[in-house]
């Protein structure tokens, strides 16, 4: 028995992965790419399942884009600009590297990402123009490259001193326009299937419970666990990715 082209056994692992990292997008306002591409792609092709994460994304972004749009800060908007130009050819480049090649090189940057959530946290209008171009071309790489547009943005608003309401509506703003850029490339390259498309419709439901149990914790963590969890998830993304070597 299958259900739109994919065997039960691969559903379940879907379904599974799906609540869980929703849990955590509703919690620190990002992760759910980071630890459900991974996971699916034990059980789907990479490119299902860069595709499939990057659709859940949209949509449950999307619920959420008056709320976004509202609170996020200016520099959001001007990295997803950057995500638009750079996710194409992210993409590309994933169809044309060696998967050991591609592996290392996400491993890194996972790694990256976790050490510099150790830095000293930065003041609120601590970067430049020159490192918001920098965030918006790496995540808009990766979100080609690996369906995963978190570990540029994420130290990027997690490590200033910014209330956690407009770090959580910023990465929320940013990860929803990258997963829309994300949709769209694959379809110019002719990946983007039905059945995949069903399949992030099915798995839907599992990402609005997720997300919304995870914003009812969220409400009773103050910033200082909110931000120790943030490098955790990403410890996690760095130790998974490493693993995978």
């Amino acid at each position: 028995m299958t259900i739109a082209g994919f065997a039960l056994w691969q559903v379940a692992i879907a379904l599974a992965a799906t609540l869980a990292s929703a849990f955590v997008r509703g919690l620190a306002g990002f992760g759910m790419a980071i630890l459900l591409v991974p996971v699916l792609a034990l059980a789907l092709q990479p490119v299902e399942a860069v595709l499939a994460a990057n659709l859940l994304g949209v949509l449950v972004g999307l619920t959420e884009l008056r709320w976004t749009w509202r609170v996020a800060e200016a520099s959001a908007r001007r990295i997803s600009l950057v995500i638009a130009l750079t996710t194409l050819p992210g993409m590309a480049l994933l169809a044309a590297t060696p998967a050991a090649l591609a592996r290392l090189l996400i491993a890194l940057v996972a790694v990256s990402a976790f050490a510099v959530m150790f830095l000293p946290r930065r003041a609120a209008t601590g970067h430049g123009t020159a490192a918001t171009l920098g965030v918006g071309a790496a995540s808009g790489l990766l979100t080609g490259f690996a369906g995963m547009p978190g570990p540029p943005v994420v130290p990027y608003y997690v490590g200033r001193a910014i209330p956690r309401e407009v770090a959580k509506a910023s990465m929320v703003l940013i990860f929803t326009f990258a997963g829309c850029i994300g949709l769209l490339s694959g379809a110019l390259l002719g990946k983007l299937e039905g059945a995949v498309i069903l399949l992030a419709l099915g798995l839907f439901p599992a990402v609005l419970l997720g997300n919304w149990l995870g914003k009812r914790v969220s409400g009773r963590v103050g910033d200082g666990a909110w931000r120790v969890f943030a490098a955790l998830v990403l410890g996690a993304a760095a130790l998974a990715a490493l693993l995978k070597l």
